[in-house]
Formats: C-alpha cells, structure tokens, sequence
C-alpha cells in the first residue's frame, strides 16, 4: 500500500513537471567566426540577469547551440573559444512560450580573456516554430485600463481574438463571446506556470478560476495560430501565464485603483430625465513585496 501510494505521487510529481515546462521558454542558435564559418565547441553560458543562475552549453559540429526549459526573463549570453576574443551578448528577453534564435558571432581573433560586448534590446525573432501570438508583459500589464484589476481581461488583447463580454458568461450559449480566429469559446486552454486554470464550468472564453492579479503576474502570451504538440490538449487559443518570481534586488510595490460616483460621466437619458446618476463605488488595494533570501540560489 506505502509503495502505491509513493509511485501515485511520484506520478503526480512527473506531471506537475510537464505541465511547467508549458510555461517556460527556449533558445538557440549558430555560433560562427570572422569569416561567417561554424565555430564547434564553443562555450555558451546563459545567465539570468535578475537571479543570477547559469546554463553552460558547447556548440555542436553544426556550430548550434541550444538551451531548453529556460524561464523568462532578461539574460546575458556568454560565448568563449579558443583563438577568440570572447562575446557578451546583454539584455536578451526570452518571452514565455516563444523559443528565440540569437546567433552568435567572434568579431576578431583574440585572446579568451579579452571580451566584446553587445547590448541586444530587441526582441528576439521566432524562427524555431510556426506559432502565432504576442507576448504581453511589463509596463503592459500594469498600466492599461482593465475590468477589476484582473490581468486575465487582456488576454484578448491579439490579432484575430473577438471579445464581446456577456454579462452573464456562459448562460447565453453564445460562442462569439469570445472567439479566436473563429474557434468557439470552449476551445481556449489557460494555463497559471504549466497548471491547468480553466473555468471549467461555463467555459467561457479567456476565463480563469483564479483570480490572476497585475503584481503576480510577469507575462504571458495567447497563441492564436499553429500551437505545438506540447500544448495539445484544445483547437483554440492557448493561454500561458507566468507568475513573478523573488530576485537578487528587493522590489515592492503598494496601490489602490479607484472608481467612484462623483467620476462617472451620467447617461444622457438620466441627465434629461433628472434622474441622478446609479451609485458606483470601487477600491481595489494591493501590494507586493520580493527580493533574496540567499543570493543568486533563494528568492
């Protein structure tokens, strides 16, 4: 019995693992010299710029590079090989669900020691699969207008996406209430870091069971077209949230968003008619605190 129970989590434990991996990320890429030739048993380093860790990889015979199950976030990209005067690529944001290709290349010949560093704002390009969908996260999140607060109200925010709203979601059995690129609303799959969070009792479209607050949340992304085998599980649009994690400085923030009577604009019938504005009153508060417990290994 001890022994059943053991392997029925362990089970569980494999799961839990495989849905996570639907929240993280990858990258990958050539590696070549000077004259544009592949460069074989270069080594890559990937390193978190927020916590600190660090994946090592060599390039192949192919002079390719790859690192898998990688969480999202900001990295520094370090490439050394002998004769060469090594690479910095800086400021790489690697979005969820959305592998990039960042190629690598020596720009002269040089001792290992010596390092060349390049600053890679842009957002890296898709080229690995032919998923269709944008990533959402940052100053998005937190500074557009949406119903309560709740981060799940922009997930329709993509090319494609219809959102009508009904009031009563589900009741209705209207599927236009919120359609991707055709799809009935039952068809979209909502992810929270790889876990199922479908609304699976009205199956209304981009809903969650839970409430997904802007300080949880870092990003996510809707893909819209073309979703890989590893999602699976629904025709519709896959939706992969990721929450926040602690890192190597303290963050915090503290907020309340406001909506009262005296701030509504009243209707015009009601302004004709003398009828006061209906009563509305909203706060919602909140706040966040994050940082290290033990640099760069505990957040």
């Amino acid at each position: 019995m001890k022994r059943g129970v053991v392997s029925f989590a362990l089970v569980l434990l494999l799961c839990a693992l495989n849905l996570h991996g639907q929240s993280l990320t990858s990258v990958s890429g050539t590696v070549t010299d000077p004259s544009g030739a592949l460069v074989a048993g270069a080594t890559i380093t990937l390193t978190n710029m927020a916590t600190g860790s660090q994946r090592q990889d060599k390039s192949d015979s192919s002079g390719r590079y790859s690192f898998a199950q990688i969480q999202p976030g900001k990295y520094k990209i370090s490439a050394t090989a002998t004769g060469f005067a090594g690479v910095d690529l800086s400021n790489v944001e690697l979005l969820v669900n959305t592998p990039a290709t960042v190629n690598i290349a020596f720009e002269k010949l040089g001792a290992i020691s010596e390092v060349i560093s390049v600053t890679a704002e842009a957002v890296q390009v898709n080229t690995t699969d032919a998923s269709l969908g944008n990533a959402v996260s940052g100053n998005v999140i937190t500074q557009l207008p949406f119903e309560a607060r709740n981060v799940v109200g922009l997930l329709s925010l993509q090319p494609g996406v219809v959102f009508l709203g009904e009031p009563n979601p589900g009741t209705l059995n209207d599927y236009r209430s919120g359609a991707v690129n055709g799809g009935k609303s039952d068809q979209a799959n909502v992810t929270l870091d790889g876990v199922d969070v479908n609304d699976q009792q009205d199956r209304s479209a981009f809903s969650s069971v839970l409430r997904v607050t802007l300080d949880s949340v870092q990003e996510f992304r809707t893909i819209t077209t073309n979703a890989g085998a590893d999602l699976g599980r629904t025709s519709g649009a896959q939706v992969t949230l990721v929450t926040k994690s602690g890192t190597n400085t303290v963050h915090g923030s503290a907020y309340e968003y406001m909506r009262n009577t005296k701030r509504s604009a009243i209707s015009f019938f009601n302004d004709a008619s003398g009828v006061p504005k209906e009563r509305l009153n909203r706060n919602v508060f909140g706040a966040s605190a994050s940082g290290p417990i033990k640099d760069n290994r505990l957040f």
